[in-house]
């Protein structure tokens, strides 16, 4: 259920990835991408404030929340390459996906890997049986990343909203098999 995970978060493993809450000493591999302009051409905004100073977030204490947000360690170099986030939870059943990854770490299947092993982890541990996300019409490599995981396009936007920026985009989902 949800509410088992609001004040402790998982930990999800495969063979190459910890995707896991934010440690201190993550600090150091998030200077080295989140500042990253690139990681944002279709994320719908600029690097936030955190994300080009990541020491703040040694400041910020995480509110409980049935939301997630965790970093993705790729285990043979030992570092954090990445972020994902289930969020905007609609009763407990839907709940919108969102991944960043280190640009030196794109298309290496890690993507992929990393968004399967949530929403599997989401659909057996929960009660979510929905998990939707959009994605720009133009960022080729994440749609097709999704359609590798499972998600099926339900939707076109054109001249739509995504966070800031005003673009066409798709809307994607995927069902937990019952």
């Amino acid at each position: 259920m949800l509410k088992d995970y609001i004040e402790n978060k998982p930990i999800i493993e495969s063979n190459r990835l910890i995707i896991r809450p934010f440690k201190s000493i993550d600090v150091e591999d998030l200077k080295e991408w989140t500042p990253n302009k690139e990681i944002y051409k279709y994320w719908g905004k600029n690097p936030g404030k955190i994300d080009l100073k990541p020491e703040l977030l040694l400041e910020k204490k995480e509110k409980p929340s049935k939301s997630f947000h965790l970093y993705i360690e790729h285990k043979k170099d030992v570092k954090v390459i990445g972020d994902i986030y289930i969020y905007l939870i609609e009763k407990d059943t839907k709940a919108k996906v969102a991944i960043r990854l280190n640009p030196k770490y794109h298309n290496m299947g890690i993507g992929t890997e990393a968004v399967n092993l949530m929403c599997n982890w989401c659909f057996e541990n929960t009660e979510l049986d929905t998990i939707w996300t959009d994605v720009d019409k133009t960022n080729i490599a994440s749609i097709k990343m999704l359609e590798k995981v499972g998600f099926k396009k339900t939707k076109e936007i054109i001249n739509g909203k995504m966070v800031s920026t005003i673009t066409d985009y798709y809307i994607f989902e995927i069902k937990k098999v019952h």
